[in-house]
């Protein structure tokens, strides 16, 4: 009896340290998921394994302890921008006319674009080498597209033209265009966006 009670008191003292352990653990772990992203977001879109460890101001082993590569690491930040994202991604839209729920689907694009830029910016500079990100690019692409296609009708649908070119205006690459290459602050891309949808919208209804 009394050996099951030392062992249960040891128990008592050792779980505290363990806790500690695991707590530490977790925390180096956001740590280096809140460095790379903030490395990303301050304009250094390829940081390295030993830039992000000083940044979360820890070891470079403590980096590759918690994420074999930057792939995993990668990974980690997707997951966490999803999260934030979905909830604006995935919102019922109203009982009203496809155009309005394009047009505000307009809104949500450009919301949740500008979230991901730096981040998407990143991803594609190391995509070509990276199975997960090549992966992550094309279902990504394939998701925003299915999003605009569940909004139209069967009639706009049935022109392959038009949605082509609605997909075009409404897409990251044209976004990514306005914002980075033509150096247009959000709400400048944001009004371009929309003009340059209206103008499809206006062409599918002629036709």
């Amino acid at each position: 009896m009394a050996t099951g009670l030392g062992k249960s008191s040891a128990q008592q003292v050792a779980s505290p340290r363990v806790d500690g352990r695991r707590e530490r653990g977790r925390s180096s772990h956001r740590r280096i998921v809140e460095a790379m992203m903030e490395l990303i977001v301050g304009g250094d879109l390829s940081p390295s394994a030993a830039r992000v460890a000083e940044e979360a101001g820890i070891g470079l082993r403590t980096v590759f302890r918690h994420f074999d590569d930057m792939d995993a690491l990668y990974a980690e930040i997707t997951a966490t921008i999803t999260e934030e994202v979905m909830p604006v991604v995935m919102a019922p839209y109203p009982d009203q006319p496809w155009r309005d729920n394009i047009r505000e689907l307009v809104g949500r694009r450009v919301r949740v674009f500008e979230t991901t830029l730096p981040f998407r910016l990143a991803a594609n500079i190391k995509r070509y080498q990276s199975p997960f990100l090549m992966g992550q690019y094309s279902r990504v692409v394939m998701i925003e597209r299915e999003l605009i296609l569940r909004l139209l009708p069967a009639a706009v649908r049935a022109d392959r033209i038009g949605v082509e070119a609605l997909c075009a205006a409404l897409s990251f690459h044209s976004w990514r265009t306005l914002r980075h290459d033509q150096s247009l602050s959000a709400e400048e891309a944001g009004t371009v966006m929309g003009r340059m949808v209206e103008a499809q919208m206006a062409a599918i209804a002629a036709d």
